[in-house]
């Protein structure tokens, strides 16, 4: 953790311990977020070996964090990972396909906690057909 990231919360008058702050994850640069969007936050649970959703993208950068369980992480351009309780992942949005958000247990459920940046009027999620991830192959990482 970097100094910049550093917080002392305590409370002046206060004989309670401070509370712990623990940087997860952070981004480097100013991600883009379309002008005008709205920051959703979700809970996703997927049931064991749940695929969860299709390939698919978002209009804004996206921010989440594994509650429980593992899932399988792939974005366009990148190897798939697992990412476990207690991990953060994020995607651009934009132009970027998210492959894979699925349970990567199969015997347990997993989740995950997601804040979006959504374009106003567009869906959070816009799935992609078979047609544009056929025409955009080269661009996913060898598995």
């Amino acid at each position: 953790m970097s100094s910049e990231h550093g917080h002392d919360l305590r409370y002046p008058d206060s004989a309670g311990p401070p509370p712990q702050i623990d940087v997860v994850a952070t981004v480097p640069g100013a991600p883009q977020i379309p002008e005008g969007a709205e920051a959703m936050t979700i809970l996703v649970t997927l049931p064991p070996g749940s695929p969860g959703a299709p390939p698919h993208r978002h209009s804004g950068p996206a921010y989440g964090y594994v509650i429980k369980g593992e899932i399988v992480f792939e974005l366009e351009g990148l190897p798939e990972r697992v990412v476990k309780a207690g991990e953060a992942f994020w995607e651009p949005g934009g132009d970027v396909i998210h492959y894979q958000d699925g349970n990567h247990l199969t015997d347990d459920e997993s989740a995950f906690v997601v804040t979006m940046f959504c374009a106003p009027g567009q869906p959070m999620l816009i799935p992609v057909s078979a047609e544009e991830l056929e025409a955009r192959r080269d661009r996913r990482a060898p598995r």
